[in-house]
């Protein structure tokens, strides 16, 4: 009996003990795996439109479970405006060195010489995403299907339209899609997300909000129409309060869907597994509460570029962890490719620093402290340059401030700290002459050039017809317009052609044909039934396609997109008929494709908000 019961001891022991080895190997193998990656990026959202900033107005419960679970970046900085910071996160440089100069009319094109976060995730075998906002070039080979993502869907240019059942694009192809922008792309990277759980994913989350215009659904408006706002911003009779309302709503809008990708994570019991960073690309679009700081979005002042960055991961970095050090987006590549163990795709010198010894917990954080390289990071806008240091500020009038004592930048302390002053004054000159000196190389506009030449179509032509994207979508923002023939408002990136009236006028995109061969037109118009009939031409080169603009097709203005007045400077708009011109040929090579009317039947030829070249065989 007592053999028996000897032998069935052993007998558990050895279950027991394999159990126990085959945990451990789980446990070693779950810690191994690569993490997922997160990344939300926001569209003019400043520092101050959070809960977990001390913003008392609104909740934003899921965007501070990110920092509250995992680590601050209390001083992080981006750039002035838009597609700057996607170029600079994206690829861990200063923008200018990518050839981002503008946020329009090319101008926000990244170089083709530049390699993205997503190449090198792509590489290491990462299923790749972009779901929202891309704002760093439209047509092959800039589109992000190029630039390392396996899918994107949303909108290539910067502010869009619409963002009640807005026109959006999925991989090179327009539709029509019912809902509000935001929780659209948001489902789209959930089904990413789903699609794609059981194996390691890079899905960025580049939202459209609270960009204007000032639209949001109506029941996140319901809470804050009347409601009182208490905490302003710094120059309180610039504060337009319907606009600040309007702005919580929809970053408490943005909370929501954020939360949703962070459930989303937990059903499938990847959340721990994955890094999930979140940030905005700008300061705050209006005058609102931003802690006090001097500036807003366009500004290089503190509160212009300095933003929420919050990251969470708790296999590696511990909860409540605030980094005091002074951090931005061109830290973003170095660091998450480093926390993943990614091998960098490209070898460009980056201008940011890896951030991980200062996030982890496998690190000596004192050690950490005292070993840290005092650094600088330069921001600039329109040919205005300013520099932050940990202590500093010396802004782009060359003011020096002390922003340990006085971060909302009122007390010049150049005076008491001449030789701090000096110093930087002469880093900023060495900056951009060196920017400027990238710019000369590349035969981009400089940052000064760009301030009086922003609504200027950049030199570079776009690329038409390759057989791995046959589809080029030249939307009016990219064109340039001859004669009487201007935009529908002066901000480009949502806008179509108006005024177009005589034979004289015309539309030019300069172009860069990869593949002779067919190619199926159309274009996107509307035009008044009365003036339908109009002869048009397409040239390129020596090829040439003529077509009739009809039928007439005249819809009125949406008047279902906007909570508050859209602004002067942005168009309204109206649904576009498309019109199949039929096929030319084109040979390849460079040169002005031109659209223009050979005649016209009534008071205006159309209103035009793209054309589209599908290639079709040599």
């Amino acid at each position: 009996m007592a053999h028996r019961y000897g032998f069935e001891f052993l007998h558990w022991k050895r279950i027991l003990v394999g159990f126990l080895f085959l945990s451990l190997a789980f446990l070693q193998n779950a810690s191994s795996k690569q993490p997922n990656v997160v990344v939300f990026l926001a569209d003019d959202a400043g520092w101050g439109d959070y809960g977990i900033n001390g913003n008392r107005q609104l909740s934003t419960p899921n965007i501070d479970r990110i920092a509250r679970e995992g680590a601050t970046l209390d001083r992080f900085y981006v750039c002035p405006v838009c597609s700057p910071t996607r170029a600079e996160w994206l690829t861990g440089r200063y923008h200018l060195r990518g050839g981002v100069v503008g946020v329009s009319t090319g101008q926000e094109r990244l170089d083709l010489d530049e390699h993205t976060i997503a190449d090198s995730f792509k590489a290491a075998g990462y299923s790749t995403g972009a779901f929202g906002k891309w704002h760093n070039g439209s047509q092959w080979p800039y589109h992000p299907i190029a630039r390392g993502f396996d899918e994107y869907f949303g909108h290539t240019a910067g502010h869009w339209g619409e963002y009640f059942d807005p026109e959006l694009e999925h991989n090179g192809t327009m539709g029509r899609y019912q809902g509000y922008i935001v929780d659209i792309c948001t489902d789209r990277a959930i089904d990413f997300i789903s699609q794609h759980h059981d194996r390691p994913f890079f899905c960025y989350v580049p939202f459209t909000t609270p960009h204007s215009p000032w639209a949001v659904p109506e029941d996140d408006w319901a809470r804050f129409k009347d409601k009182p706002i208490t905490q302003l911003g710094t120059i309180k009779d610039r504060e337009v309060i319907d606009e600040t309302r309007c702005a919580l709503a929809m970053v408490e809008n943005q909370d929501r869907n954020v939360g949703r990708v962070l459930q989303e994570l937990e059903r499938r019991g990847i959340l721990d597994d994955t890094i999930v960073f979140y940030f905005s690309d700008n300061g705050p679009n209006t005058m609102r509460f931003n802690g006090q700081m001097k500036g807003k979005k366009g500004t290089t002042d503190e509160g212009g570029v300095r933003v929420p960055g919050l990251i969470r991961w708790p296999r590696k970095i511990p909860a409540g962890v605030v980094v005091p050090q002074i951090a931005g987006a061109i830290d973003l590549l170095p660091t998450l490719l480093s926390l993943a163990s990614v091998e960098r795709i490209g070898d460009k010198p980056l201008d940011g620093l890896d951030l991980s010894p200062l996030l982890t917990k496998t690190q000596d954080k004192t050690e950490v402290k005292d070993n840290w390289p005092a650094r600088m990071i330069f921001s600039t806008w329109a040919g205005k340059t300013s520099v932050r240091t940990d202590q500093y500020r010396l802004d782009d009038k060359g003011l020096l401030y002390d922003m340990i004592t006085d971060p909302g930048q009122t007390k010049d302390v150049s005076s008491d700290c001449p030789e701090i002053a000096l110093a930087l004054r002469q880093a900023v000159a060495r900056w951009d002459a060196e920017m400027k000196a990238e710019a000369a190389k590349k035969k981009t506009a400089t940052p000064s050039q760009v301030s009086r030449q922003r609504s200027q179509v950049d030199p570079r032509p776009i690329h038409v017809g390759f057989k791995e994207f046959p589809i080029t979508i030249l939307p009016a923002r990219d064109g340039d317009p001859r004669g009487n023939v201007k935009r529908s408002s002066n901000a480009p990136n949502s806008s179509y052609f108006v005024n177009w009236t005589t034979p004289d006028d015309a539309v030019v995109w300069k172009v860069t044909v990869q593949n002779a061969g067919r190619y199926n037109v159309t274009i996107d118009y509307t035009c008044p039934v009365a003036d339908a009939g109009s002869e048009l031409e397409l040239s390129f080169a020596s090829s040439s396609l003529k077509g009739i603009v009809a039928p007439g097709w005249d819809p009125p203005l949406y008047d279902n997109q906007d909570t508050l007045p859209r602004p002067p400077a942005e168009s309204k708009m109206k649904p576009f008929r498309t019109l199949s011109l039929g096929q030319i040929e084109l040979p390849s090579g460079a040169g002005e494709l031109r659209l223009r009317a050979l005649k016209v039947r009534g008071d205006s030829v159309m209103d035009l908000r793209r054309i589209t070249l599908t290639y079709i065989d040599e």
